[in-house]
């Protein structure tokens, strides 16, 4: 976990001198992508420099202390520090600099109620709500390099959540979920059960890799099936629009609204939800001792960048925390970026030059003051402390407001992450709260997850200055949790527009994206080696890397 925010804190004098000068790779911020990379080069035998200019490892996908969250959101952006004009340099004549700024990622940040008198022990994610898979890669990747030794994960034990038509109600993910759930009538259940099957032949077909064809000879679906929207295959199954929407939205994970007039947005094919079901499904018992599909990581989501940093410097990465990288050099005749110069004023000279999204970095076919053409995406997040579970008896809950379950309006769906002390994010007799929906503009996206929140807890009471008041719900006859403090806020999500630039925290519940386009930059950088082998892990004495802690 972070003990403070930003960086830049040291006086020239203080920056080290780095030797050699000269590496096959750096990397300039510690967040997971970055970091993931850096082992991944060190294991393929490449000399790294991974530098960061805070005091500690995460970056944008750091875990704060709770004092530290609101600087942290406001200094993300602006100049970084000048050099010392002191410091030895590389001769101006070989290579231009350009100097580098930070762009500001995080904006309309809103918060209220009253911070706890233990909020040094409150742990935050700037990436939340984020879960890990039990089977998907990168719990594989610690595994394989061995980072698995260096972070403990816990279940998400409750489960998941559907909100409908004012109520929650559990996820009916598995047979013996669906033979439990009590609001289900008998027909749906069968229609459930048929489609489970269905789809589980299908990938078991799949996965034998039957060469037997398509249809029901094969176990595997009809190509045509497999090129179908996703909804419109699950009406093909007679689902109700209750289980069509537990299906898209809390096992498929769909972020926008599949049935309706504004459903193109992003809209899922038969072929992409059966793989997240498939992964859903596999993770469900891989590790004897979590339940459910879920993992989250103790002490909070800051703890992976750095697992992969520890296993980079055990092949040989160089870390140097309170660095920033104020410049690029750029040679003009070959028009590429050679090195950096960092805030002690020395030059460092690379192959390949990675830097973390945060920074600007200007094209070197347009003026350094072009404006970015993309426009960036956004992602509204909240951040609450409650005073019990949203799901009694349960500590660590999913919970998901699928498009139009808010209001009409609703185009992405809303999900929700309750952790508790268990994890060691906060103290005994709280819970942390993370919301995120995927948005155009910042208000709408904050309007639907001030609307979640308003749903979930009641707000503290003038006259109850301890903050016990709690209210029953009208929808679910259960008792609402009480809000104790709250921060909402918008991210910017801007798309890497070149091989210099680390994907950022997106509106995912997962990290397959973020991995999937660090394996690119992998690829690009060194493109004979296999990304992260098993054998690049490290040899501990007690190695057991089937099995989860």
């Amino acid at each position: 976990m972070a003990d403070e925010p930003g960086g830049g804190g040291c006086s020239l004098q203080d920056y080290p001198t780095i030797d050699p000068t000269s590496f096959d790779v750096v990397l300039c911020g510690t967040g997971l992508p970055e970091s993931v990379l850096a082992a991944a080069c060190a294991a393929a035998g490449k000399t790294v420099l991974h530098v960061d200019p805070n005091p500690f490892y995460g970056s944008l996908f750091s875990s704060l202390p709770l004092p530290s969250l609101p600087s942290f959101l406001s200094s993300s952006s602006g100049s970084v520090p000048s050099p010392s004009s002191s410091a030895t340099t590389l001769s101006t004549t070989s290579y231009a600099v350009v100097d580098l700024h930070r762009r500001s990622l995080y904006s309309e940040v809103e918060t209220s109620g009253t911070v706890p008198e233990l909020s040094r022990r409150i742990t935050v994610d700037l990436v939340g709500p984020r879960v890990l898979y039990c089977a998907d890669e990168g719990v594989d990747l610690l595994l394989r390099s061995g980072g698995s030794h260096h972070v403990e994960f816990k279940s998400v034990e409750g489960g998941t959540l559907l909100y409908w038509e004012g109520g929650l109600y559990p996820v009916p993910d598995s047979r013996q979920a669906i033979f439990k759930d009590t609001t289900l009538q008998l027909k749906e259940k069968n229609l459930l059960f048929r489609f489970f099957k269905l789809v589980q032949t299908h990938i078991a077909a799949s996965s034998a890799g039957a060469e037997v064809g398509e249809g029901e000879a094969s176990g595997k679906l009809p190509e045509e099936d497999l090129d179908l929207p996703f909804i419109e295959f699950l009406k093909k199954q007679h689902l109700s629009p209750k289980m069509r929407a537990v299906v898209l939205y809390a096992i498929a994970m769909a972020d926008y609204g599949q049935d309706g007039a504004h459903s193109c947005e992003k809209l899922l094919t038969t072929r992409e939800g059966i793989k997240t079901i498939a992964l859903y499904s596999s993770s469900i018992g891989r590790f004897a001792n979590a339940e459910g599909a879920f993992i989250y990581p103790m002490y909070g989501h800051g703890e992976l960048p750095q697992a992969f940093c520890r296993c980079a410097a055990v092949k040989g990465a160089l870390y140097v925390l309170r660095m920033p990288a104020t410049a690029l050099l750029v040679d003009e005749g070959k028009k590429r970026y050679v090195g950096t110069r960092l805030a002690s004023g020395q030059d460092i000279l690379c192959q390949q030059l990675i830097l973390d999204p945060s920074y600007e970095i200007p094209s070197l076919d347009m003026p350094c003051n072009a404006p970015v053409s993309n426009s960036p995406r956004k992602v509204a997040r909240g951040i609450c402390i409650i005073s019990s579970s949203v799901k009694q008896d349960s500590l660590n809950v999913l919970v998901v407001f699928p498009p139009k379950s808010l209001e009409e309006e609703q185009v992405a769906a809303v999900r929700v992450l309750q952790l508790s002390s268990n994890l060691a994010v906060c103290p005994p007799g709280m819970f942390m709260v993370y919301l995120s929906t995927p948005c155009a503009d910042a208000f709408t996206g904050k309007k639907y997850i001030n609307k979640a929140i308003e749903i979930l807890f009641t707000t503290k009471a003038s006259d109850d200055p301890e903050g016990h008041l709690e209210i029953t719900s009208e929808n679910n006859k259960e008792v609402k949790p009480t809000l104790i403090w709250s921060c909402v806020y918008v991210q910017e999500i801007t798309e890497g527009t070149t091989t210099l630039s680390c994907p950022m925290p997106d509106e995912n519940l997962d990290y397959r994206s973020i991995l999937e386009s660090t394996k690119k930059l992998f690829a690009e950088i060194c493109p004979n080696d296999e990304f992260l082998p098993r054998n690049s892990a490290p040899k501990y004495a007690d190695d057991d890397s089937d099995s989860a802690e």
